[in-house]
Formats: C-alpha cells, structure tokens, sequence
C-alpha cells in the first residue's frame, strides 16, 4: 500500500469539532469506548473461528492491554481480535459514524446466530480525541496475505495512512495525550477509570505501566506453567530433629519436608470479571456469592435484606439483580443506586427511563443489550421498547414481593418495617405497582402482628347496643341538625382505625383496647398520602384515626333527656372558662369513667395539617379548611360530675382549663406557652389540697 495523505469523510450529521469536545458529558469514558472497541474486535474474531472462516492458534488467550507511559505522555490500547485491513479503516476510521459492528453483523447474518457487539454507532473510538493531541493506530488483519496498516491522525480533519510494521493479528492504538489530561496516563487514575466502566466487561482487561520495574512472587514449583517466567528456583531441604524412642535409642525424625519453589514474574491479574453473577443462572449462585458481589459492587458492608435476581430472554433481553438494602432511615439517606449495563458494559447510575423512580431507592445491576442508546451511550432514546423495560421489572419486583407474603409471610413480616416506606412510595408513583401490592400490604397492629389489608378488613368492631345508637343518633341528628341535612348518605365505608403516635395516644389506645378492639400503626411521614390513595382505590374503606371520633362501642347507653341537659351547661360552663365562644364541646358516657376528657379531629382535618406542616404551614388554624377540633368530656367521670353541679365554684375554670390541656395532651403535644400555664395552674390544683 502506497502512503496515502487524505482528508477525514465526515457524516453530515456528525461534524468532526463537536464529536471531539461535546460528544461525550465525560472525558474518562473514552477508556470506556476504547476497551469496548477491543472487546467487539474480539468477539468477532472468536465468530469468524466458529463460523470456520478462521482458525484460532491453539495457546490463544483474548485479552486487552492498557499500557501507560507517563514519561512519554502515552497511553496504549492493544487487543488480539480480529484487526482491520487498509480498506476496512478507509471505511471504518476515515469514514466518521460508519457502524463496524453493525457492517458485520449484516454480513455473517446468516452463517450464524446474532451475538451482541458493543459498538453499535462507529464513533467511539473518536472520543480518544477529547483527550489526545494525536493518535496512532497499527492493525493488523486476521485475513490471510493481509498487510499491517499504519495510521495516523493529529485532531484534524486530516489523515496519513500507510503500511505499518505489526507483526501479530489485532490492533494497537496509541493516545499522545494533551497537556491537560495528563492524569489518564498515571497507572493508578487508569485503574480508578477502568474498575468505574469496564469491571464487568467480557473480555479480561490488564494494566500495565511502560518501562516499569518488574515485580515478582514466589509459588511452588509444581505449579509453574509455559506461561511464567522463573527467574531462580529456592530450594528448602528437609529438616530433621533427633528423638529419643522409649528404649533409649534416638533417630532422625523429618519435620518439615523437603520443598522446592520458583521465584517468577509476577503473573498478570485482570481488572475485570468476566463472568459477573447477573450472567449466570439464579440457581447456580449461592446466598454468599450474593452478598460478595453486593459488597464488592456497592461497597456497603451492611448486609442487604433480601435481592431479586432478573433473567429474561425474550421478548427482550435483561438480567440483572436488584437489592434491598438494610436502612437506617433516622441516618441514611434511601437513595439507592441501580447501574446501567449494556452487554457488561457500564453506561451510568440510575437512568430514569428504565428504571421506574420508586426503585431508585434500591441497589442493583441491570444489562439489557438491547437498549436503544444513543450515540454516546449516557443515555436513551426516546422509546416504547424502554417503557416496556420499566414496566417489566416492576412487575418482576411486585411480584417477588408478592410471592413472599403468600410463601414465606414470616421473612415478609420480618423486612416489613425496612421495605415498607420503599413499598409505599411505589404505590403512590406506580399505578401498577400499586394494583399488584394491594393485598400484600402489611399493617402492624397494636398487638405488634402483621396484617394485611383483607385480614384488617375482617376484623369486626364490636357491635353497640341497638336502642342506644338509636338514641345517639338522635342526639346528632338534634344537635347538628344542620349538618346532617346536609350529609344525609350514611359512609358505609368499611374503617380502619389507626395510630400514628403509640405513646402520645396511649390513652385512646387503653379505650380501644378494653373494648377489644383494634387499630394499625401508621407512624412514617408518607402514611398520610399512602392511605388516601388506598382508600380511592378501595372504595369499601376509610381509614380513621383512633382519635378521629369516638366510636359507639366506647359509650354507655344514656337517655338523650339526660345528655342535652349535661351539654348545654358544660358547653356554657367551658366556653366561659376557656374564653373561647368557638368551642365545640361533646358530651358522652363513656363506658371508662376513668376518662374526663378526650380531644377529637376529624379525619379530614387531620389529614389538613399534615399538608400544612408537610409545606410549611403548621402555624395556621385547621377550622379554616374545616378541621374543627372537638372536646369530649365523660359525664361517668367525677370531675366532670363536679364541674356539671358546681359550675358556679370558684375552682371550676380552673379545672376546666386543665380538662382541657389534659385533652389536648393526649391528642398532640402543647405549644411552649401552654405547657408552661399548665405545669403552673397543676401546681396550683395540687396546692388546693394543702388547704
């Protein structure tokens, strides 16, 4: 081949300027681009030898070398694949985005079966040039009479091709690096690049440092191959030590044998896993090997609590494993990360259009050769086929969860409390998640066991005596006439009662307790959104917090005559004391008579100001979006019994004040300023018995 000056054949839709400084978001991922390229020219030459359009030497090991040289500012990428004739880089380098592998492929369709190539966009290799001032390449084909070729390019559009002096099939292409990415040559920013995109590459990748002081080990001789370099044999001789036998006789005895070793060069080990655990079977992986790549991956020593190994062939092609990681989320921050593969090549972390949002809070691995990426592979094209990628692991995760609950519900119940916010937060962003998960929800109830939503729903409340919900709703309906004109539909909504605070609604819980019934502990700050959006997508339940209202089974029977009386004198009497004409005051037996006085908020209002503290409001007054807090007291309970018939003491704003304090105490903690009236107006109280 006659030396050859000519100018670069640029694509229109590729201008040589922008590939080389905005291609790519990040300079290191040109070793990326190169390594692949080394690992498709070997793929294909491992082709060409099963298709029997070449013969592999028999001591052939596929293998890529990345050789730095500080010294020289030079950076080598040398692989043993199939290599390139002058014409082939006339199309494959010269001809700018000209796709190599997708060439191939279309040329040996039909002598074998379609094997994944990295390089599907034929630019890769000119992300070298973010990085480099020049670059040469020497190849040299497999083809038989094939003629080593000898390339160069100094950033240019311009070109020399001539034939070049390699001698072994494959290729070998040298970075001359500029004077700002100097870094890429050092041995160990190499090894930090290369672990970051290529741990996993098919293809075993060595480092090594030009011109470097060789480094040695010893290992016993009979393990020595062809392959190693032995640079002195040490040899131990037997060692022996005189015994004494019970005769009195002595003899030589052999402790330690004679042992022969081989001080070699030390062998070259790979960077890279070629056979990473995604790739094989989920029945050929042991729960260790499981928990190593976890911490090998992640670096995260905290054991992860359960994983989900994915592996599908058609209709597209995905593995993967995704991990539940163990989190404290008082500390941790839950945002998980879920690489990207392609073909074992690494794109990035949490790509969004593949990986639905809610599982960005686990750990894991995910190859899918089948991506449709783009040219600089960080990212995705627009397409339905990635939708359908999303949607699958999502069903493969419900359903892995699912599977548990019904098979194995003691280990569910187990990782509940770890798994349950990741859980919620995929109902409230996944409809479908949400379809799947609906009966494998778990609820913790005051018991501490674990419930699902149908076994809450079986749960019946005990029934009230018939003539009294007949008088007490004749008492509603006298009291808040207006409103129940207003609302004449009767919720039959199936409730769900639930705590949010189990120490700050002790005493609601001690009510429902000794009633036998029972509530659910929904204490996580999504709880709020997760239940309303349960309950529109179960419209036979409500979900009412215990202290919400107070439910017939609580309440004695009692004449309404009775009722309306004690009422109208407490609702006057607390008003006065209280200096508050706005409060709603309720008045019950309760069948505790322990009880003076509870504090309700409806669980619409609730639910309110959860939304204002959630943005910032919590200052604001609930009555205004219909929150109004209503104060129960006992008339089965003697203070209340002395407030009612001594209204006109001098003791009974004092009281009533407190009865009030104690209520709201018992609903949600007090402002500074009351806390500090009511520990004074108790010392107060306690000194009236001094008196």
């Amino acid at each position: 081949m006659s030396n050859r000056h000519g100018n670069l054949s640029i694509n229109s839709d590729n201008i040589f300027p922008i590939i080389k400084k905005w291609l790519y978001s990040d300079h290191d991922i040109f070793y990326r681009e190169l390594i692949s390229n080394g690992c498709d020219a070997i793929t294909k030459l491992k082709k060409l030898d099963l298709m029997g359009e070449y013969d592999l030497p028999q001591d052939f090991e596929p293998k890529i070398r990345i050789v730095v040289n500080p010294e020289e500012k030079t950076l080598k990428f040398i692989d043993n694949g199939l290599g390139m004739t002058a014409d082939e880089v006339e199309e494959y380098i010269n001809q700018i985005a000209f796709s190599g592998a997708t060439d191939f492929l279309e040329k040996y369709k039909d002598k074998a079966s379609e094997e994944q190539i990295i390089g599907h966009f034929g630019l890769g290799f000119y992300s070298a040039f973010m990085v480099a001032d020049a670059v040469h390449i020497d190849t040299l084909s497999w083809q038989k009479d094939a003629v080593p070729v000898h390339w160069e390019c100094d950033g240019g559009t311009e070109f020399d091709m001539s034939d070049g002096s390699k001698d072994t099939v494959g290729t070998e292409i040298t970075l001359f690096l500029n004077e700002d990415c100097l870094e890429f040559a050092n041995e160990y920013r190499a090894r930090e690049v290369i672990e970051k995109y290529c741990s996993f590459m098919p293809t075993p990748i060595f480092l090594e440092k030009e011109n470097a002081e060789p480094e040695y080990e010893t290992i016993p001789a009979d393990e020595v191959t062809e392959k190693d370099t032995v640079i002195e044999t040490i040899v131990e001789e037997a060692k022996f030590e005189e015994k004494e036998n019970e005769d009195g006789t002595k003899e030589q005895v052999e402790v330690s044998p004679r042992t022969e070793k081989a001080k070699i060069v030390k062998r070259p080990v790979a960077l890279n896993d070629t056979h990473p655990l995604w790739s094989k079977h989920p029945n050929e992986c042991t729960d260790e090997e499981y928990k190593t790549f976890y911490r090998k991956v992640f670096q995260d020593y905290k054991e992860p609590l359960f994983w989900i190994h994915l592996n599908m062939d058609y209709p597209f092609n995905l593995k993967g494993i995704l991990y539940f990681p163990k989190i404290n989320t008082e500390y941790d921050s839950i945002d998980g990360t879920i690489k990207l593969y392609n073909n074992q090549v690494f794109i990035a972390d949490n790509i969004k259009e593949v990986i639905p949002e809610f599982l960005m809070l686990l750990k894991g691995v995910i190859d899918c050769p089948d991506l449709p990426l783009n040219v600089s592979r960080s990212a995705l094209q627009n397409d339905g086929f990635v939708q359908k990628i999303s949607d699958y692991i999502t069903k493969k995760v419900a359903d892995k969860l699912s599977g548990m609950c019904k098979t194995d519900k003691e280990s569910y119940e187990k990782y509940w409390d770890d798994i349950s916010p990741f859980i919620k937060f995929g109902c409230l962003k996944d409809e479908k998640f949400c379809d799947k998960m609906n009966d494998y929800i778990l609820f913790k109830n005051l018991e501490d066991k674990y419930l699902t939503l149908p076994e809450c729903l079986k749960v019946e409340e005990p029934e009230a005596d018939a003539s009294s919900e007949t008088e007490q709703t004749e008492s509603s309906a006298e009291s808040e006439q207006a409103e129940n004109e207003e609302d004449t539909e009767k919720d039959t909504r199936k409730p769900v009662y639930y705590v949010t605070d189990v120490q700050q609604q002790g005493q609601y819980i001690n009510m429902f307790k000794e009633q036998g019934m029972d509530a659910v502990i929904l204490d996580h700050n999504i709880d709020t959104s997760f239940i309303t959006q349960l309950e529109r997508r179960n419209e036979k339940v409500r979900f009412v917090r215990i202290d919400a209202d107070l439910t017939e089974s609580l309440k004695e029977e009692v004449s309404e005559e009775e009722l309306k009386e004690a009422r109208e004198t407490l609702t006057e009497t607390f008003r006065k004391a209280l200096g508050n004409e706005k409060l709603n005051v309720s008045v019950e037996k309760l069948k505790n008579a322990d009880i003076a006085s509870v504090l309700t908020l409806s669980e619409e209002g609730r639910r309110m100001q959860d939304m204002m503290k959630m943005y910032g409001m919590a200052g604001m007054d609930p009555s205004m979006f219909g929150g109004d807090q209503t104060l129960v007291l006992n008339t089965g309970n003697a203070l209340v019994q002395y407030i009612l018939n001594n209204r006109d003491s001098e003791h009974v704003p004092v009281f009533c004040e407190q009865l009030y304090d104690l209520a709201v105490l018992s609903n949600h903690p007090l402002s500074t300023e009351a806390m500090s009236k009511f520990i004074l107006r108790s010392n107060q109280i306690m000194m009236l018995l001094t008196k």
